[in-house]
């Protein structure tokens, strides 16, 4: 039987009912199909699953028993973070579900010179709050039971301020690097990884962030689009560094 796993907002513990509502609602009933009496496993994102079952249906509103709580499987031990330039809508929805898959640690979209998109501050709550709905959908698909942590968009010379997390790996993709990112993450236990919007960084940008300590790392002899580069790196990462074995 396929497991049915439902984000829900707030505590969860063994012996409590939960009751969703909303679009979490109509989900389960509407799109799942569910009904009293099947199987449900919730999680909050405190990375513990929640195997539960539907107790019943009301008007707009599931009201679901949880019967037990178990450890989720493992995150990946590589602490990665993806900082990705903001591409066009339905392209940075592809790297947040494909990233989150991936196991990423956290997703910090940042603006830069060659992103079409332009987000004022009403812009970026709304893309925020779509963003985070994907990353839900994605952990509720591939069995993680923790959210990526999912920040509001900045400008690339904001983020570039932050010092990195003690003893994280800077990278940055670009395809005239000497170094290969296969050789530069062997080990690593924390990175970031930098990938560009469409049209990828200015030689400004990419400048700055190698005057704070980012290292340039190539990924192959072929030009990638800005989604198809974050996905395939973040493969290599997992792969070489983290728990893609």
């Amino acid at each position: 039987m396929r497991l049915i796993r439902v984000f829900t907002e707030g505590a969860l513990a063994r012996g409590a009912r939960v009751s969703l509502g909303g679009a979490a609602a109509l989900h389960v009933t509407r799109v799942l199909r569910l009904g009293a009496g099947d199987p449900v496993t919730l999680f909050n994102g405190d990375g513990m699953d929640y195997p539960s079952r539907i107790s019943g249906l009301r008007r707009g509103s599931v009201d679901i028993d949880v019967e037990a709580a178990a450890t989720a499987r493992a995150e990946s031990p590589l602490a990665l973070t993806l900082v990705q330039g903001v591409a066009r809508s339905e392209r940075m929805d592809l790297v947040v579900q494909k990233a989150t898959e991936l196991g990423v640690t956290a997703i910090q979209p940042v603006l830069t010179a060659r992103s079409v998109v332009k987000l004022d501050a009403t812009a970026r709550a709304k893309k925020l709050a779509h963003w985070r709905g994907i990353a839900i959908a994605a952990c509720e698909q591939s069995g993680r039971a923790r959210l990526p942590a999912l920040a509001a968009p900045l400008e690339l010379s904001q983020w570039l301020q932050q010092p990195a997390p003690a003893g994280a790996l800077a990278l940055l993709l670009a395809p005239d690097a000497g170094r290969s990112l296969v050789a530069t993450a062997a080990g690593a236990r924390a990175a970031l990884l930098l990938v560009g919007p469409e049209g990828g960084l200015e030689e400004s940008e990419r400048d700055a962030a190698l005057a704070v300590g980012y290292l340039a790392c190539r990924l192959g002899p072929r030009v990638l689009r800005s989604e198809t580069a974050a996905v395939a790196a973040l493969t290599v990462l997992q792969s070489v560094a983290g728990d893609l074995t």
